[in-house]
């Protein structure tokens, strides 16, 4: 195992006292004066949680006039949409016409006018529905055309009949359970025998029932097997999902089941099992998931994401992959999946080892960038660094002048400020998504969208300025992408206890987006999203005397127990980022099981961590180290150099931290 970045371990307990008592002082954020108007913003949005319907109707007066008075109008109407009148729905849609809230209301009608197979004002509705976001809204619109015009292109959708099927196909199969629109879509287009060429079949239905059983959505994979009852293959079917549910719990118990039972099956359903145990397998890092994905004897059954984790076993599996596995798998992918930067990367791998350089080195090209982990791998494969990208041309002020006069961005940057952070970043999504910079129809271009994160960038809203900012496709501005609040404090924390500023600011940047009151689902908080048991524990590792909970919110406080508990991990991992990153994340106990196996590419081994939510935190970690690295030193950076290789631990490893949270 190849460790990097080895840093001594935190000396002493006075020393850390003394850099806390010396950290600098940074200008408070300025506060948003908020009034009474707004508390009767706050009270409605509590009201609605609730279903409150008569308090939401009390309110709503005092919120005339508000700047926010769509979304309390909106609040009011969607709390009893299900009894309101036809009339009062169009009275709504009419007065805040081309706001958000107008198109999230005519969403949650359709969807209700869906429920109520209300056909004639679905169709009359839908093409003035603007976000089109909403999967079984679309599977709706898709089950009218096809009534309407089963054997020819669609009004509402613009899908032909062979389109349409394909479009229901893979909505249907990605839906969870609540997928009463794909669900009738499917059900139609299964049954129909005037579709015979261009529709569904009982297949789609077993496969929709395979993908919901693997992911143990009992009731989905009922609906499904309902829809094709009494048909060919249905009683194989279900022992088929016995040996799927198996497989969830225990995947050898599954094989040895599957072997015994082999002649009930066909040879696609064979295929499907031993990919679905293959799969389950590689989840639980059992050596035997790339044994058991060999026996799939067509990969072209499997979908994509079960080849997905037939890649990553057959990675993970010897320190030297079978590459020629790794391109079938990769090409019998779809079209649109075998696009991303990921499944490109590791085919133009496969392709270098077979030698075929100049496919690989297109394949390299085609994603090659600072944009991302897979893209910064792909320049370096290329024998280029990763740089700070020249910035584009300054914005000028009739650029900047158009934004910050867009009422709908102004509307979210007044409910974030006031403390409706969802509400306030769903509009302001919505108005940099579907509008122009004067708000008309219409997505921003690149120049537009970064007038719209410089402009939350000046309001100190971090997140919606990198997410507005990433979202360029020609221009690259990295002092937006990746901002650096709170500098002095950082980097002078990071540089008292030797850890590195650039993997401090790219732990920080995924964990909040330096939102301050940032508070995640499981009660992790601040900046750096610590839990409470675990600060108070850091607390007194790192001598902060006289720490209580309410202090985990302080900045400060925040980023001295965040960067202390990280050097801490970091140290317990020999300085392997990675597997702290993993270890801030999901625990230290997690990554030190997953580093088992082979001696593999940080790379493979980042790929194959079980829990998505860590997999993508790591790589996001590492990539966004690796650009500020770049900014914090004006020098080219090496992601690769960071990742190194992981493996079993070696004789001369550090002693394990058992005490570490």
């Amino acid at each position: 195992m190849t460790i990097l970045n080895f840093l001594p371990r935190i000396s002493s307990n006075a020393s850390i006292s003394l850099i806390l008592t010396s950290l600098l002082s940074v200008c408070a954020v300025p506060s948003f004066a908020q009034t009474n108007a707004d508390n009767v913003l706050l009270e409605m949005n509590a009201a609605y949680k609730k279903l409150d319907k008569k308090r939401l109707t009390d309110l709503l007066p005092q919120a005339t006039g508000h700047s926010l008075e769509p979304w309390a109008a909106y609040w009011e109407l969607k709390a009893r949409l299900d009894e309101a009148s036809d009339a009062e729905v169009q009275r709504f849609l009419a007065k805040y016409v081309g706001t958000y809230q107008e198109d999230r209301m005519r969403n949650d009608w359709l969807m209700l006018l869906g429920q109520r197979r209300d056909w004639g004002n679905f169709a009359a509705q839908y093409p003035q529905y603007r976000m089109r976001d909403d999967k079984e809204v679309r599977c709706y619109a898709l089950f009218v055309d096809h009534l309407q015009n089963p054997q020819s292109t669609g009004v509402l959708t613009g899908a032909a009949p062979a389109e349409r099927a394909m479009e229901v196909r893979k909505l249907w199969w990605g839906l969870k359970d609540a997928d009463d629109g794909c669900n009738l879509a499917a059900d139609r287009l299964i049954k129909d025998p005037n579709t015979t060429q261009t529709g569904m079949s009982a297949q789609d239905a077993f496969i929709k029932a395979r993908i919901a059983t693997e992911a143990n959505r009992a009731r989905a994979a009922k609906n499904a097997l309902q829809i094709v009852m009494g048909s060919k293959n249905s009683r194989s079917e279900e022992s088929l999902h016995d040996i799927l549910r198996t497989a969830a719990g225990n995947a050898d118990s599954a094989a040895d089941e599957l072997r015994k039972k082999m002649a009930r099956f066909n040879a696609e359903q064979i295929n499907w099992a031993w990919g679905a145990i293959g799969k389950q397998a590689a989840l639980s890092q059992n050596s035997q998931a790339a044994n058991y994905f060999s026996n799939v004897n067509n990969d072209l059954e499997l979908n994509d994401d079960t080849l997905g984790w037939k890649v990553r076993a057959t990675l993970r599996a010897s320190s030297k992959p079978n590459w020629q596995t790794v391109y079938r798998a990769i090409s019998a992918m779809s079209e649109e999946t075998q696009k991303e930067a990921i499944w490109t990367y590791w085919k133009a791998r496969a392709l270098k080892a077979r030698m075929a350089h100049d496919e690989a080195h297109a394949l390299f090209e085609r994603i090659a960038s600072v944009r991302g982990f897979y893209e910064q791998l792909a320049l370096e494969e290329l024998g280029r660094k990763i740089t700070v990208p020249e910035r584009p041309p300054e914005l000028t002020a009739l650029e900047k002048g158009l934004i910050r006069q867009n009422a709908g961005l102004n509307r979210a940057l007044t409910a974030i400020a006031i403390g409706l952070r969802s509400e306030g970043v769903r509009e302001w999504n919505y108005s940099t998504n579907l509008t122009n910079s004067a708000g008309q129809a219409g997505g921003m271009n690149d120049r537009e969208l970064l007038a719209a994160a410089q402009f939350a960038c000046e309001r100190e809203v971090w997140d919606r300025c990198i997410n507005t900012s990433e979202r360029t496709k020609n221009v690259i501005d990295f002092e937006q992408r990746f901002p650096m609040p709170f500098r002095n404090s950082v980097v002078k924390r990071a540089g008292d206890i030797n850890l590195d500023p650039a993997y401090v600011y790219g732990l920080i940047r995924q964990e909040s987006r330096f939102i301050m009151d940032a508070r995640s689902h499981v009660g992790a908080s601040g900046l750096m999203q610590v839990m409470p048991a675990t600060a108070r524990w850091t607390a007194k590792k790192i001598g902060l005397v006289n720490f209580t909970a309410d202090q985990i919110t302080d900045r400060e406080t925040n980023i001295a127990i965040g960067t202390g508990y990280l050097k801490l991990v970091l140290d317990d991992f020999a300085g392997s980022m990675p597997l702290a990153a993993a270890a801030y994340n999901a625990g230290p106990s997690r990554p030190r099981a997953w580093r088992n196996g082979a001696v593999v590419e940080t790379a493979i081994w980042a790929e194959n961590v079980p829990f998505a939510e860590t997999r993508d935190y790591v790589k996001k970690v590492l990539s966004n180290t690796t650009n500020y690295a770049a900014i914090l030193t004006g020098q080219p950076q090496s992601l690769k150099n960071r990742l190194g290789m992981i493996g079993p631990l070696g004789e001369d490893a550090p002693v394990v931290n058992k005490e570490l949270p």
